[in-house]
């Protein structure tokens, strides 16, 4: 919860239209645990709208559907060895077995068909 801010701030420009390249992302989707009056009204003099699921309410506000989608990504990435416990010391080499992982995993979905 004590990162939350810091990592909004740390988001890099985004490249797209020409002009001054935007620094942040219009909406922010987050769990339970960043429920508060504070993230809130400091997230909103970002000028980021939070879309945070309140706590002590009935789940069903809808963010689970893009939660699952990374979490589904993220244990298809674990079927591979390397990825799942970290043995290279080398950055450059976790992150190219990290892309040769999402490409077999696109590959996969892309053979299977999108129906």
């Amino acid at each position: 919860m004590t990162q939350l801010l810091p990592l909004v701030d740390a988001i890099p420009p985004i490249a797209g239209k020409p002009g001054a390249p935007r620094r942040r992302p219009d909406q922010l989707y987050a769990d339970r645990a960043y429920d508060s009056h504070l993230h809130r009204m400091l997230l909103w003099l970002r000028g980021i709208e939070p879309v945070l699921a309140r706590r002590r309410t009935a789940h069903g506000s809808g963010l689970g559907r893009f939660r699952w989608v990374v979490e589904r990504t993220i244990s298809w990435l674990h079927r591979f060895r390397r990825l799942r416990a970290r043995y290279e010391r080398n950055d450059r080499i976790h992150e190219a077995f990290l892309s040769i992982g999402c490409g077999l995993i696109c590959w996969n979905v892309l053979k299977r068909g999108f129906c």
